[in-house]
């Protein structure tokens, strides 16, 4: 098992009592599938670091769990559930989850990502300047006041 954080094992224990075995069961498979991966809390929920990047993440809300892979977009995955954070939807039971051996292959998949150094597209829309259309009525009122102009 790679390495453990403790802040993690006290996330799963404030779980809500449903969500304390899928968590447990994700954390198990990732660390079986990615032996090197180490634990830690970003943004306030557990995460896996594998070879010092960004590898997986989950969380626990009220009603449903969430869990992610960080290149999640490039990997096929099929929820089960409606979308929702995460690869595999809302997450209210382990019957919620694919197969552990298609979680095993997905982890397996996320790694060879990481390892080509596989990174997302770009989300950000190109910058375009466009041409202020502002009406006459308000230039003139503008310029009849030197702070304003």
């Amino acid at each position: 098992m790679g390495t453990t954080d403790p802040r993690i094992d006290a996330y799963i224990a404030k779980a809500q009592p449903f969500a304390q075995p899928i968590l447990k069961h994700l954390r198990a498979l990732v660390h079986a599938h990615c032996p090197d991966c180490t634990e830690t809390v970003k943004w306030s929920m557990p995460h896996f670091d594998y070879k010092d990047g960004i590898f997986a993440n989950m969380a626990a809300f009220k009603q449903h769990c969430a869990f992610g892979f960080w290149l999640g977009d490039l990997l096929k995955v099929d929820a089960k559930n409606e979308k929702a954070m995460g690869d595999f939807g809302r997450i209210t039971s382990l019957d919620d989850l694919p197969s552990d051996k298609d979680i095993a292959r997905l982890i397996k998949a996320a790694m060879k990502l990481h390892d080509a150094g596989a990174k997302l597209p770009s989300r950000e829309k190109p910058k375009e300047k466009k041409e202020l259309d502002i009406p006459a009525a308000f230039m003139t009122a503008v310029k009849k006041n030197k702070k304003a102009l």
